[in-house]
């Protein structure tokens, strides 16, 4: 809990930071490669985490991964991290800057769960109908789950949709099940 309050902390101070310059696109668009890298690489997270690795360490292996790639905001939150002892929270501070930055810019993250993965085209067509029906900008994020056949389920918000055959047909079985059709014999 200590850590989740002291990552919006940070979160939020490199926002400033970052608007300032008028670079909070860029460092998000780090925050989220960030967080994805680590996600990918569970031994990358274990050596950010563990205790027994040397900040300084930490530090040589962060610079090896990110430097050229990201803005300077945010090789300088390496450095803050390194000072204040804090890499480990390097994960948790990426993904609220991402949160944060979604909520300072209106937008929402829907999520799409479909059998296959969706076509650009489709992608751009849901992203399009959810500004019609929501007013707000969304990042999409398509979840493959083969368990709903076909169709879809869209989630904004609070608000789901579940268009999927898996569902349709979970329905046809429920009104057979409460019908009282009893075939004569």
């Amino acid at each position: 809990m200590k850590d989740s309050r002291a990552a919006l902390r940070y979160a939020k101070a490199i926002l400033n930071l970052a608007k300032d310059s008028k670079s909070e696109t860029v460092v998000n668009d780090d925050m989220l490669f960030i967080a994805n890298t680590i996600a990918e690489n569970d031994e990358f997270e274990v050596m950010l985490r563990s205790p027994i690795v040397k900040s300084s360490d930490k530090m040589k292996v962060l610079t090896a991964l990110f430097d050229g790639k990201v803005d300077n905001i945010t090789l300088g939150l390496f450095q803050l991290l390194q000072d204040n002892k804090r890499i480990s929270m390097l994960d948790s501070i990426a993904k609220k800057y991402a949160i944060i930055y979604d909520f300072d810019k209106h937008m929402q993250v829907a999520k799409v769960t479909t059998a296959v993965p969706l076509s650009t085209e489709i992608e751009k067509q849901v992203l399009d109908k959810i500004v019609a029906l929501t007013g707000e900008k969304a990042n999409l994020e398509n979840v493959i789950n083969p368990a709903i056949l076909g169709g879809f389920i869209l989630r904004v918000g609070d608000v789901q949709y579940d268009a999927s055959i898996s569902n349709y047909l979970n329905e046809l079985k429920k009104e057979f099940d409460n019908s009282h059709f009893i075939p004569k014999i």
